[in-house]
């Protein structure tokens, strides 16, 4: 299992994915979840993964190849939407080319699809596994996929269209950290993004590991803050 969260706000996008996958207590590894395509100053496009490692690999590497012999391909085609119907038709093809060979294995994996071609504002999708997929608005401007649970009432409280990118970054490391400390299969490394609209290039990935100064200062400061909270709640009358 891994955590991917993916903001759509007024100034950008906040992106955030562990790096966990684990099948079984005696194997656990760490693959990279979020992956970039780009043609900088025309395009930049983020992907996010969860779900069966061998199905989401192989989606990424069909999508890189396409971009090498394809007529239509990620980095050619007109819209966001485009690219999300090309990633949703590449997830259906590979469940249905593997999921006849070994019975009771699941094979469905779960995408997020993001960024900005030019002309065009940021946008982000969830493609799901059948290969169809919606798109986050201001009304709902996040998505997640992997282990969501834990992560999702920090970003109900605090997350709105308008949220400054640096407060949802804060946001989407504590909903994170949440779920790092409540389930086992999600773990660190992480890896960060941080894109303000019309960028049209990657900023670069941040990976943030168990050393990471910032990251440990941020987990403490929720930690003894939500304490101190609990601990001046006044207690209930006894009947």
């Amino acid at each position: 299992m891994t955590y991917c969260v993916a903001l759509k706000l007024k100034d950008g996008l906040v992106l955030t994915s562990d790096s966990r996958t684990n099948a079984g207590v005696d194997h656990i590894a760490s693959f990279r979840k979020l992956h970039v395509q780009e043609v900088p100053g025309e395009r930049v496009i983020f992907l996010q993964s969860a779900g069966n490692l061998a199905t989401t690999q192989s989606v990424i590497t069909v999508l890189q190849h396409q971009i090498k012999s394809a007529e239509r391909h990620i980095l050619n085609v007109p819209s966001l939407y485009d690219v999300a119907e090309l990633v949703g038709k590449t997830i259906r093809e590979i469940i249905t080319r593997d999921s006849g060979q070994n019975q009771g294995v699941d094979f469905g994996c779960n995408m997020l699809v993001s960024g900005q071609i030019k002309g065009d504002e940021p946008r982000l999708f969830h493609v799901y596994p059948q290969g169809n997929f919606i798109e986050a608005c201001e009304d709902t401007p996040y998505f997640q996929i992997g282990e969501s649970k834990y992560g999702k009432p920090i970003l109900d409280r605090i997350i709105n269209f308008s949220t400054p990118l640096n407060r949802a970054l804060q946001c989407s490391l504590i909903s994170m950290d949440s779920t790092l400390r409540s389930n086992l299969s999600v773990g660190l490394p992480l890896d960060v993004i941080e894109y303000y609209n019309d960028a049209l290039q990657s900023p670069g990935i941040r990976r943030i590991d168990e050393h990471d100064e910032n990251f440990i200062k941020l987990r403490r400061a929720w930690s003894d803050g939500m304490r101190e909270l609990f601990d001046g709640i006044p207690l209930m009358m006894e009947e």
